[in-house]
């Protein structure tokens, strides 16, 4: 066999479009749009390497226009899903034997597709399916995703190398081999990236996986799986279904088999599913991994010295794009009071410029929340805070589901820290401010770390040096992502590895080795090259 060490080096992250007007990619986007808007998609679930169609079809329609049909997928049942748990495990050796190179070559090859060919697929689907934006769009599901697999070969090489050092006579060594039995992959609709990420991550380390998606976003999820079959993934290794979560957690926890799971959801659910496994840990014949990034309640601090145009703006951007249907979206903000009125003022001005529609309609800053159940959660904590006299709807309030699910960005002025709408995540578009007196910065510090139960992400605004200090070390547990002079969005691959601690989950860090260290079991390997051949040390000696 011909051997060599392989080399991937750091990848710069890919450029992001603009989609300027008259720009070629605004274009061949639109054209793209037009062409999934044209045609009805018939999506199967992708099981052992084949399409699988049950005729027990799920209707898929844009959040921002729930009249039109983009297609339907087919939903699974619990025979779906232990067919994908005996398709992965069947193609487990062969993956897991095959050269790291090889490997590589796919998601590497998978990226560039995705950059060239596929690009206007991806942002397209994802546009229609989760009612993103062109810009939320490509630096999601083009630019992350691209990031995602280019960056975990260059990590996942660096790993590799990773070796221990060898005393005279003796060679060590470490292999890193993928987890003994298959990866559950369970992936939310917010972030075309993350549903792409999770599944690929483990896969790359040589692992099997079997891969839920959320319904809501099955459209941009069977494309990255068409994208992955043609750069030549080998049938088995990711199986994609469709079927409901809690049946699924009872057959993958409960099978000897189940190595690891890879979640990004609700806390709720992963805690579930932590209790489940922990009941089941006799069953399993290896401690299963159990990585997870949930829930946010995420913070904006800002100091008297801040620039107010800087902090409105943060807010703006941190609360609302993706209508802040992010798990690290701004959704508290606490304001100082010598500068509340000039950051309310220039925030409620920008918001009043933000169009609302549909994303085929490029001039739309906000779009859709993501289906009927999320709209009507939020339209009732807006409608709980018009009425409670310890808030105030300073901005927006106002939503309709006849033609799509669109709610206002909305901000909720409280006057109480520990208001509903300042504790608990509503993963929407509201964002609720506290005005705190300016000299007692301290003081609200306490507040901010006590209030939610997240520690996800938060960002301190403040021209005052050693209230950037202060703040950096006195909310040093409040979040796994910390942003200063910034929203606490926007997390880049490569630049900020992303997580949280606390009910934010277990902070293995995507976008960094941490995560892909989850998904490799370690094997220490010695040589000696001259073994012994009496038992007794020289110590024994009597002189």
């Amino acid at each position: 066999m011909n051997t060599g060490y392989f080399d991937y080096a750091a990848p710069a992250n890919e450029p992001v479009y603009s989609y300027a007007p008259g720009s070629p990619e605004r274009a061949a986007l639109k054209k793209q749009l037009a062409a999934f808007k044209a045609e009805t998609a018939d999506i199967p679930m992708y099981i052992g390497g084949k399409e699988i169609r049950t005729g027990k079809t799920v209707d898929l329609r844009p959040p921002h226009e729930i009249k039109h049909k983009l297609g339907h997928f087919h939903e699974g049942d619990a025979s779906h899903i232990n067919d994908a748990i005996n398709a992965a495990l069947e193609a487990r050796e062969k993956w897991a034997n095959m050269d790291w190179e090889a490997r590589a070559g796919i998601f590497l090859r998978a990226a560039d597709l995705i950059a060239t060919k596929y690009r206007y697929h991806m942002n397209g689907a994802t546009m229609l399916g989760q009612s993103k934006n062109a810009y939320q769009a490509e630096i999601d599901s083009a630019c992350e995703l691209i990031d995602f697999l280019r960056w975990n070969v260059h990590y996942l090489s660096e790993i590799y190398r990773q070796q221990p050092v060898s005393s005279p006579g003796v060679h060590n060594r470490m292999e890193y081999r993928p987890l003994e039995g298959f990866v559950l992959a369970v992936t939310p609709f917010n972030f075309t990236a993350i549903g792409g990420n999770l599944p690929a991550s483990a896969a790359m380390c040589g692992n099997v996986v079997v891969w839920k998606p959320a319904n809501t976003q099955v459209f941009a999820a069977q494309m990255f799986m068409q994208v992955l079959i043609e750069a030549g993934l080998p049938a088995g290794v990711i199986n994609l279904v469709y079927a409901s979560g809690p049946l699924i957690g009872d057959i993958c926890f409960s099978n000897p088999h189940f190595a690891g799971i890879h979640f990004t959801g609700s806390t709720g659910v992963f805690q579930t599913m932590w209790k489940t496994i922990g009941q089941n840990i006799h069953k399993y014949k290896t401690y299963p991994r159990i990585v997870g990034e949930t829930g946010g309640k995420d913070f904006v601090l800002i100091h008297k010295s801040a620039n107010p145009e800087v902090a409105a703006t943060a807010l703006a951007r941190g609360a609302f794009e993706y209508q802040g249907q992010k798990c690290s979206a701004a959704s508290r903000a606490y304001l100082p009071s010598n500068i509340a009125d000039a950051i309310k003022t220039k925030l409620i001005a920008d918001l009043k410029t933000m169009k609302m529609g549909t994303t085929e309609d490029f001039s739309n800053f906000i779009n859709a929340v993501i289906d009927e159940r999320s709209f009507d959660k939020i339209a009732k904590y807006i409608d709980n805070a018009k009425q409670d006299p310890a808030a105030k709807v300073i901005a927006g309030g106002n939503y309709n589901k006849t033609e799509g699910y669109f709610i206002e960005p909305t901000v909720i002025e409280t006057t109480d820290p520990k208001y509903i709408t300042m504790c608990e995540e509503i993963f929407g578009p509201v964002l609720t401010i506290h005005v705190y007196d300016a000299e007692k910065f301290e003081e609200i510090m306490d507040v901010v770390d006590s209030t939610s139960e997240y520690a996800l992400t938060g960002s301190i605004i403040a021209q005052d040096r050693y209230a950037v200090e202060l703040a950096t070390r006195k909310l040093v547990n409040c979040a796994g992502n910390f942003y200063i002079n910034d929203k606490p969005t926007g997390a880049v691959v490569g630049q900020q590895p992303f997580g949280g601690a606390r009910a934010s989950g277990t902070n293995d860090k995507a976008g960094s080795m941490l995560n892909l260290y989850r998904w490799l079991s370690a094997r220490a390997i010695k040589e000696t090259f001259v073994p012994p051949v009496d038992y007794r040390y020289p110590f024994l000696n009597e002189a």
